[in-house]
């Protein structure tokens, strides 16, 4: 007799915490290193004024949640010059992370993102297998999992000028669940139970085939969203901030088994040197127009914002008319070909992770051992 829904579910969260139980029990403990000053925990007492409108309004502080390169101390607190107050791990069950805001093609094809989560839909299947082009994206099922700073007004400002002043996301409040307990090697429940709070994130939604992007905080996006992987380096920022703000272990090892969009072909390499001789002046244009023309809450003019949406729907335009037929693909690894043409059998698997070498995190991280 074919098992009920219900009964699948339940053998699919039963497997879930058998995986979980094994984890903590082979995971050891240790702690990343940092050169950044470690921050104390967000108080209760601002977490539980996020709640009233009208007790957070007259605060002097946000609560902003992180979850890609902005997890990273070298991205968040270095090049960016914020510096936060206090910082606490969460999980956000009603968001999941994605990677399909469009970059730079050949360079940095797709950035990091979010989308909404049903989390009574959202569960491993006992057969969930990915195809031989996948890049395990979707091996994550509890769950966005970030860290919520405490931020001056000011700062948070930078944060939203830095992110495009307001050309792609929207500003929005979520419900975000502290860890019951701060040891990585615990295992993430499929259901919060902690007492939430809100922090604001920065969204930006893909529009459904048919739909109209919203007025503000619209963004392009690809034919298929769910096609493009992130460049080694920004994997590498997400990675690295991680085990910085010590995420969840089983989290971690989700993040260091993203495959990276990587170059395997010398036509590859031809076209990204053209395409970002082409492209990167007008790029970095931009970037210096948003940090000149951003107002006091981060936010560019509508003209900034319409001139950048033009130039990277432009660039993605030559791209697809021109640059993948001629010279390959820019968003996705494809197997290497030979001299001869011919498709070389090392499986898209193989190809290299980062610049190190891919290991578990029980073998990566720094020996520093917490007790």
């Amino acid at each position: 007799m074919a098992d009920s829904p219900e009964n699948t579910c339940r053998l699919a969260r039963a497997y879930t915490s058998l995986c979980d139980v094994a984890r903590q029990t082979i995971r050891p403990r240790t702690l990343a290193l940092s050169t950044y000053p470690t921050l104390p925990e967000t108080s209760l007492e601002r977490r539980d004024r996020s709640i009233s409108a009208a007790a957070e309004s007259k605060s002097d502080t946000f609560l902003y949640l992180a979850y890609g390169s902005n997890l990273c101390n070298e991205t968040f607190r270095g090049k960016r010059g914020i510096k936060p107050l206090s910082q606490i791990n969460v999980q956000i069950p009603e968001l999941r992370l994605t990677f399909d805001l469009p970059g730079i093609a050949y360079s940095e094809p797709c950035f990091a993102n979010t989308d909404r989560r049903d989390p009574e839909k959202d569960i491993p299947s006992l057969s969930e297998k990915e195809g031989p082009n996948d890049y395990h994206k979707n091996r994550w099922h509890k769950g966005l999992i970030g860290v919520v700073y405490e931020v001056t007004a000011t700062d948070y400002a930078h944060i939203i000028a830095t992110e495009g002043g307001g050309a792609s996301y929207q500003d929005i409040l979520i419900d975000c669940y502290p860890f019951e307990n701060s040891d990585p090697a615990r295992p993430v429940p499929v259901y919060p139970t902690t007492k939430p709070f809100k922090a604001h994130t920065l969204f930006a939604p893909a529009v459904p085939p048919g739909s109209q992007p919203p007025r503000e905080g619209g963004r392009i996006q690809r034919p298929d969203t769910s096609y493009a992987q992130a460049s080694a380096r920004y994997l590498k920022l997400i990675t690295d901030g991680a085990a910085e703000c010590r995420l969840p272990y089983e989290y971690q090892d989700y993040l260091n088994n993203l495959r990276p969009y990587t170059i395997t072909s010398n036509k590859q390499q031809m076209g990204q040197f053209i395409f970002l001789t082409l492209w990167l002046p007008f790029i970095l244009l931009i970037f210096s127009l948003n940090g000149k023309f951003a107002d006091e809450h981060g936010r560019t003019p509508p003209w900034l914002r319409i001139l950048s949406e033009s130039i990277f729907r432009a660039c993605w335009r030559t791209y697809d008319g021109f640059f993948k037929p001629t010279f390959g693909d820019g968003e996705r690894t494809v197997p290497a070909e030979d001299q001869d043409g011919r498709e070389e059998q090392t499986p898209i698997q193989d190809l290299p992770r980062h610049l190190e070498s891919r290991t578990s995190l029980h073998e990566k991280h720094s020996p520093v051992v917490y007790s």
